[in-house]
């Protein structure tokens, strides 16, 4: 009898180990994520901008893509938070003539040109922040998070970021938008301050990210003593010129 229950605990540990291990279920068929399989934005708009309404081209060099990873574990003082930001991403608004019920954007970024830590917005960050980092210490935490072991920039450069709905009106607006990262897609309703229209457009808003949501087992070493936090923040700020 003792052993017959000794048994069922150890099916019910298994059992329970193989879930927590298994990769959430994901909504729609996955993202083709290699390089070469990169969406042609700037054709889609075209086709959009021929129905009508107006199209603008998002300007890198003018906005703002950061990532927040924040350090965790029981010695997570020994670590760093970390800054990530996209100094080069594709991105593109069509508001259609009906309204900005019915408008779409899309935000394409890659994994492998992410910037790491740059001083400068480190230190406007505040205490939190503030530690310094060095090339070594930046080198480590790129092959950390984007190695074979995490996000797999590699094989799975591209962030995608696509609206689904749009509702509100100027200039709060919720948005609800599919996520493909690391091969998987996810839903999720984000808010959004748009302002600027008619002859520009800026876009305003952050929302967070869970890795494990995505497949992906956030960085750790020494049994968790030092680790990244699952939840990221992605925060931006999309500047924009009418098209063409």
């Amino acid at each position: 009898m003792v052993l017959k229950k000794i048994i069922i605990v150890l099916i019910a540990i298994a059992l329970l180990s193989c879930n927590a291990l298994s990769p959430p279920a994901q909504t729609g068929a996955q993202w083709v994520t290699k390089a070469s399989d990169q969406t042609d934005l700037k054709g889609v708009y075209a086709e959009l901008r021929k129905g009508g309404g107006s199209v603008f081209t998002l300007d890198p060099k003018v906005s703002m893509v950061r990532v927040y990873a924040f350090r965790g574990g029981r010695a997570a003082k020994m670590g760093h938070n970390h800054v990530l930001s996209a100094p080069q991403f594709t991105g593109f608004v069509h508001l259609p003539p009906e309204g900005t019920g019915s408008a779409r954007f899309d935000l394409e970024f890659r994994l492998d040109q992410l910037e790491i830590d740059n001083p400068g917005y480190r230190s406007a960050l505040g205490r939190a922040f503030s530690s310094q980092v060095s090339r070594e210490d930046i080198k480590a935490t790129r092959d950390h998070m984007l190695g074979r072991d995490n996000m797999q920039a590699d094989q799975f450069p591209l962030v995608r970021i696509h609206s689904l709905a749009i509702a509100g009106e100027p200039p709060q607006f919720a948005a609800k938008v599919l996520i493909g990262m690391h091969g998987m897609e996810r839903e999720m309703w984000i808010p959004l301050s748009v302002e600027g229209l008619p002859d520009r457009i800026s876009v305003t808003g952050s929302f967070v990210l869970r890795q494990t949501d995505f497949g992906v087992r956030p960085y750790s070493v020494l049994g968790g003593m030092l680790a990244i936090q699952d939840e990221v923040v992605v925060e931006f700020k999309l500047l924009g010129n009418p098209a063409g």
